[in-house]
């Protein structure tokens, strides 16, 4: 179990630079996004990757997975937010009318 700790421990300080990183750019993820949060998600998500997947992911194409994830988390609620009048115009031009 300790290895598992471990592995834990290596990944949130790899991801936790690059979700900072990433709020610090994107004020869509400061409104919308719990950064804590979202740090645990993405552990428990690349957690699902052996340590040595992991270690053959480059920081830069981390952090394009990252914010990928990030971006679908903060749109991901928006129609929730939108007023019924907001949400007739959002139909009207996905409908093409």
């Amino acid at each position: 179990m300790p290895e598992v700790a471990n592995y834990h421990q290596k990944l949130t300080s790899r991801i936790i630079p690059i979700v900072q990183k990433l709020f610090k750019r994107n004020s869509l993820y400061l409104v919308k996004l719990n950064q804590q949060e979202m740090i645990e998600m993405l552990v428990d998500l690349f957690g699902k990757f052996t340590p040595e997947e992991m270690q053959e992911i480059q920081d830069d194409d981390l952090t394009d997975r990252i914010n990928s994830i990030l971006v679908l988390e903060a749109v991901s609620g928006t129609l929730n937010d939108l007023t019924p009048e907001q949400i007739a115009i959002f139909d009207a031009s996905v409908e093409g009318k």
